[in-house]
């Protein structure tokens, strides 16, 4: 990896994708299927556990799947004709890279690349009219609002309720500024036209909320149930209060999102979601909610007070398509994936805005908490010092502040995706007593299991752990074992006359310092990390 722009040729393009971004859920249903990464159930399935169990078991075969059911047990000859999504992203970096309008087979951290540097071109959203709009074809107000008509699914036995808003965007206005936010929060069905509204401390919409509620005033909500996966990953991530996420979603599909104005409120809606609710937040309407399965792998904090939604107006699609995250531990935590290209590219972003030189790579590992849990940064060192601001910096960037424990920097010769590279380099190159600190009081959530007492959150603490080359010694640290370039041209030209499985792995840095880099696996190697977890030159 280099500072320099990326000198890897772009991967060949699908036929399906050299005409246009993907405009909404069912156009990118059809691309997934293209790259044979859907299942299609057709029998009915309960809405209770056994959908969410079938994702949680998918999510962990290689390769994991999108799985669409078209029926739902009791619901097979209702009207509405609604199917569910499971699974939607996973552990799968090919989805994800379709999602993001890039190549599936694009290596990570080169996703993670591309991703950053879009983010950096802002596209205000397009305003279009409600005929544009299809989820307008069915719309319930007043007395037509019941949302126990709706198969809603139950994820996990203790959760509290049902949750349509887990795969979501749910949109509000500070009443302030008029800034949109487009987060994801969960949302459980209260009643026929209630739903509960879980936020996190410090979070937009929850600030929003509060705003309006110490004014004494009522504030607007709209939701969408199914969505584009752009808006997943968009929304999960934290801009600045400023610039609303549709932006940014623009600039990474490379055209203005459409939006349209609500029926019953004054937000703008994405024009292509394929349920969307409507509603109003009463000053200080609260009720319980939860428990509910968490991206931490445990439930949530018992029952609590979250704001309660008043539902004006559901509009759908017909058929329409609900989008499900299963929140669980890894890989079956539908937030884990894409998390893991999205925050990544956001911090490294930061970096890019705060003119840090040096930064190779990013990666925030699936693994950790539903990608919230753990940072690695690849370094060059430039000066005295560089490590340690590097570590500083991402304890409190806006997107590694929330929730992180432990930030690792490594030298640029090692892949931060690749987990046995960050552990040989934290083994050999962080001495503890001299390269480990610890940050407390830090940002982070109810939701911590860690934490306890619960009184004790959202307030948590983070590990910075420099496992790069003591600086001082750079020229006379220990010399690092690699092959000879030319021994290694030479195995590649006999790899397969000697019957040796697969391709030759690709090397980056030899013994005589031709080039610079680490050793990265090519896919299908032994031992690789699966679904393009490596890194290519």
């Amino acid at each position: 990896m280099s500072d320099s722009k990326s000198t890897i040729s772009p991967a060949p393009i699908l036929p399906s994708q050299r005409n246009r971004p993907i405009q909404d859920l069912r156009e990118w249903l059809d691309r997934v299927e293209e790259i044979g990464e859907l299942v299609r159930v057709d029998k009915p399935v309960e809405r209770d556990e056994e959908m969410s169990g079938i994702g949680y078991l998918l999510a962990k075969q290689k390769p994991s799947k999108a799985v669409l059911f078209s029926k739902t047990v009791g619901f097979e000859n209702d009207k509405i004709g609604m199917r569910h999504l499971w699974n939607v992203l996973g552990p799968s970096v090919r989805r994800i890279a379709v999602t993001l309008e890039e190549h599936p087979d694009t290596p990570t951290v080169e996703l993670i690349r591309r991703t950053k540097d879009k983010l950096k071109r802002r596209t205000p959203p397009r305003e279009v009219t409600a005929k544009d709009a299809q989820f307008f074809e069915n719309t319930w107000t007043g007395d037509q609002i019941d949302l126990t008509k709706l198969p809603i699914p139950k994820h996990w036995p203790r959760d509290g309720g049902r949750y349509a808003g887990t795969a979501d965007c749910v949109i509000t206005k500070d009443p302030e500024t008029g800034y949109l936010n487009v987060g994801t929060y969960r949302m459980m069905i209260q009643g026929k036209n209630t739903c509960g509204l879980y936020l996190s401390p410090g979070k937009d919409a929850r600030l929003h909320i509060q705003k309006a509620w110490d004014a004494g005033k009522p504030i607007e909500v709209a939701a969408c149930w199914g969505v584009d996966p752009l808006f997943m990953l968009v929304g999960s991530q934290s801009f600045p209060k400023t610039v609303s996420e549709y932006e940014y979603a623009g600039g990474i599909k490379g055209e203005p999102i459409p939006v349209v104005k609500g029926k019953v409120t004054d937000l703008l809606i994405p024009a292509n979601a394929e349920i969307v609710v409507e509603g109003v937040l009463n000053p200080n309407s609260m009720k319980g909610e939860g428990p509910f399965g968490e991206f931490t792998g445990y439930y949530g904090k018992p029952e609590d007070r979250c704001p309660l939604v008043e539902i004006k107006a559901v509009h759908f699609r017909n058929d329409p398509v609900l989008t499900n995250a299963l929140m669980a531990d890894y890989p079956s935590c539908e937030q884990s994936g894409f998390f893991s290209i999205i925050r990544s590219a956001k911090i490294w972003d930061d970096f890019d805005k705060l003119g840090v030189p040096g930064i190779h790579g990013v990666y925030s590992h699936p693994a950790a908490a539903g990608g919230f849990g753990m940072v690695v940064v690849s370094l060059e060192q430039k000066y005295a010092g560089h490590v340690t601001q590097v570590l500083a910096l991402a304890s409190s960037m806006p997107g590694s502040a929330y929730y992180t424990k432990f930030i690792v920097v490594v030298d640029h010769d090692v892949d931060p995706t690749d987990t046995d590279q960050v552990i040989w380099a934290m083994s050999t190159r962080c001495s503890p007593v001299d390269d480990i600190d610890i940050q407390r009081n830090s940002w982070s959530t109810p939701l911590d299991p860690s934490k306890n007492p619960p009184e004790a959150r959202p307030y948590g603490s983070r590990v910075l752990i420099n496992a790069c080359k003591d600086h001082r010694y750079l020229n006379t640290f220990s010399v690092r074992t690699t092959l000879r370039k030319e021994v290694y041209d030479k195995l590649t030209d006999r790899w397969a006359d000697l019957g040796l499985p697969g391709t030759t792995p690709s090397l980056t840095v030899f013994e005589d310092g031709a080039s610079k880099g680490t050793t990265y696996r090519e896919e299908g190697q032994k031992g690789a990390p699966e679904d393009g977890h490596q890194m290519k030159l």
